[in-house]
C-alpha cells in the first residue's frame, strides 16, 4: 500500500476484542482526490475548473465559417477546378443544399455544442461553488441558444447520461436558455476584461438574453420587443463599453485587439498556441503572400459579391473592411499574376470563372481584421469577437423600430452609422435595419435571424454583368 495517497485509520475496538469479537469498520481518508466541498475556494482554482471549458469556444468560428458561403455577404467561387469541390460551395450559395452531400456542413456545428454541453455536464456534477456553477450554466445556455437558432427542435441536456436525449420543441428550448439565463443573472460577475475576458460574465449573458428576445416571435411565436429593450438598457447603464469610432474603429480587428472597449465576448486565438484563425488563408490570392510577407501562399478563395460591396457609401470606413483594388509587395512594387496587374475587382461574372488570372483575380477580399504580416504560421494572433457593444444598439433599435418609437430607433441606428462616418439615415424601414447590420457584421460567424424572418430559400442567382474594368 502506497502510504503517500492513503492512509487507514481504525476507529473503534471494544472491550468484545478480549472475547473474540471485533469491529471491522474503518474509515478512509482520501489525500489523492479533493472533495467537491473543498474545490473550487480560490480564484486560481476557480480559474482551473472554467477555462479548459472555454478552450472549446475557439471551435466556434470553425464550425460557422464554411456557413458564412450560404449567406448575401460572401461566396466562394469556382475559378477554374479550384475550389470546384464536388459543388458544394455552389449549393451552400445558392441554397440548395442536400444532407447526403453536405451533411458534414451542418452535422460538425451539432457534434461540437453538444460535445461542450457534455464537458459543462461532467464537471457541474461535481462543483459546490455557486459563482462557478453560474458561470458554467450560463455557458451550457448558450450552446443550447445556437442549436435552437439553428436547427430549432433539438435535446435539452443538463445531465451526463447514456440514455438517448429527446427532442424539445423550439418554445421548450428558448424556455430553458431563458430560465437559465435569468436565474443565473446574480451570480454572474459584473467585472470586464482581465481574468473575465473571453468568459461569461453578467453583460454577456444579457446580450443573449436579448438576442433570444429579438427573435422570440421567430422561436415562440410571440414577440418580446420590451424584453429587448430592458436587456440592451442594462447593457448600456452598465457603463462597461464604449463604441470605437473614426480611424480605431478597426482596432476592434487588429493583431492585438484584446483591449477593445466595444468587446463584449470574443475567443483568444493565438497564433502558435492557440490556433485556428486562419481566414487571410481563405480569401487571399495566392500572390498577397508577396504583399504580407507570408510565409505559405493564401488559398485564393473566399470574396463577397459587388451587390454586397456595393452597399457600402464611399464615406463608410466600413468598406475597409474588403480588399480592392491593385495589390502591392511589401516593397511597393506592384504584383503581376501571368503578366496581368492583380487588380481585386468586386465585380464577378459568372459562379464557375475559367482558369486564368481574369477568374483569380475576381471578387473584393476579406481584410476586416488586420492581416498579420511576416507572419511564419496559418493561423493569426487577432482575437476573434462575438458580441460587440455595438449590436446592443442595432437590437434595441430594432425593437424599438418594431414597437412603433421611429425617433428611438432611428437614434440607435444612427449612432451606429455616424460612428462609421455614414450619412445618418432620415427615416427607416425594415431593409434599413437590415442592411446596416450586414454592412456592420460582415465576417461574423454565427446565428443572425434579424426582423424575426429567417433568411428564405434563394432562387437561381442573378450574376452582375461584367464592368469591362481595364486592368
Amino acid at each position: 500500500m502506497n502510504m503517500n495517497f492513503k492512509k487507514f485509520t481504525l476507529t473503534a475496538f471494544t472491550s468484545a476484542v478480549l472475547v473474540m469479537s471485533s469491529c471491522t469498520d474503518l474509515t478512509e481518508e482520501t489525500f489523492s482526490v479533493i472533495p467537491s466541498d473543498q474545490f473550487p475556494l480560490t480564484q486560481a482554482q476557480r480559474d482551473a475548473v472554467v477555462g479548459p471549458l472555454y478552450s472549446g469556444l475557439r471551435d466556434y468560428y470553425g464550425n460557422y465559417v464554411d456557413l458564412h458561403a450560404a449567406t448575401d455577404e460572401m461566396v466562394v467561387p469556382t475559378r477554374g477546378g479550384d475550389w470546384k469541390d464536388g459543388d458544394n460551395w455552389r449549393r451552400l450559395h445558392e441554397h440548395t443544399w442536400n444532407p447526403t452531400a453536405d451533411n458534414g456542413r451542418f452535422n460538425g456545428l451539432w457534434s461540437w455544442a453538444y460535445g461542450q454541453v457534455t464537458a459543462i455536464n461532467r464537471q457541474l456534477d461535481g462543483i459546490r461553488d455557486e459563482n462557478v456553477t453560474a458561470e458554467l450554466r450560463a455557458l451550457r445556455a448558450f450552446y443550447h441558444y445556437i442549436m435552437m437558432d439553428n436547427f430549432g427542435r433539438v435535446p435539452i441536456v443538463t445531465r451526463v447520461t447514456s440514455d438517448a436525449p429527446t427532442q424539445s420543441e423550439r418554445a421548450q428550448v428558448f424556455e430553458f436558455v431563458e430560465r437559465e439565463l435569468t436565474e443565473v443573472l446574480p451570480r454572474l460577475s459584473t467585472n470586464v476584461g482581465g481574468e473575465m475576458y473571453g468568459r461569461f460574465n453578467q453583460w454577456v449573458a444579457r446580450m443573449v438574453l436579448a438576442k433570444l428576445y429579438l427573435n422570440a416571435e421567430v422561436y415562440t411565436g410571440r414577440a418580446r420587443w420590451a424584453d429587448v429593450v430592458t436587456q440592451t438598457n442594462e447593457i448600456i447603464n452598465g457603463g462597461k463599453f464604449t463604441l470605437v469610432g473614426g480611424d480605431q474603429y478597426f482596432s476592434m480587428f487588429s493583431v492585438n485587439n484584446q483591449g477593445s472597449p466595444e468587446t463584449m465576448l470574443a475567443i483568444p486565438f493565438n497564433r502558435t498556441k492557440f490556433g485556428g484563425n486562419v481566414m487571410q488563408m481563405r480569401t487571399l490570392h495566392y500572390l498577397s503572400q508577396l504583399t504580407y510577407d507570408l510565409s505559405g501562399q493564401p488559398w485564393n478563395g473566399f470574396c463577397t459579391l459587388s451587390e454586397f460591396y456595393n452597399s457600402f457609401a464611399d464615406n463608410d470606413i466600413r468598406k475597409r473592411g474588403w480588399l480592392v483594388g491593385q495589390q502591392f509587395t511589401s516593397a511597393g512594387q506592384p504584383i503581376l499574376d501571368d503578366g496581368q496587374p492583380l487588380v481585386f475587382t468586386p465585380e464577378i461574372p459568372q459562379f464557375e470563372m475559367p482558369a486564368g488570372a481574369d477568374g483569380r483575380r475576381r471578387g473584393a477580399r476579406f481584410a476586416k481584421y488586420e492581416i498579420q504580416r511576416r507572419n511564419p504560421n496559418f493561423d493569426q494572433d487577432n482575437d476573434f469577437v462575438i458580441f460587440r457593444y455595438s449590436d446592443v444598439f442595432l437590437m434595441r433599435g430594432e425593437a424599438l423600430f418594431r414597437s412603433g418609437n421611429q425617433a428611438g430607433a432611428l437614434a440607435d441606428l444612427n449612432r451606429i452609422r455616424t460612428r462609421a462616418g455614414a450619412t445618418p439615415f432620415s427615416a427607416l424601414t425594415q431593409d434599413d435595419i437590415l442592411a446596416e447590420r450586414g454592412r456592420e457584421y460582415f465576417g461574423r460567424a454565427g446565428p443572425r435571424v434579424v426582423l424575426g424572418v429567417p433568411p428564405p430559400p434563394r432562387p437561381d442567382p442573378v450574376w452582375p454583368v461584367d464592368s469591362g474594368l481595364a486592368v
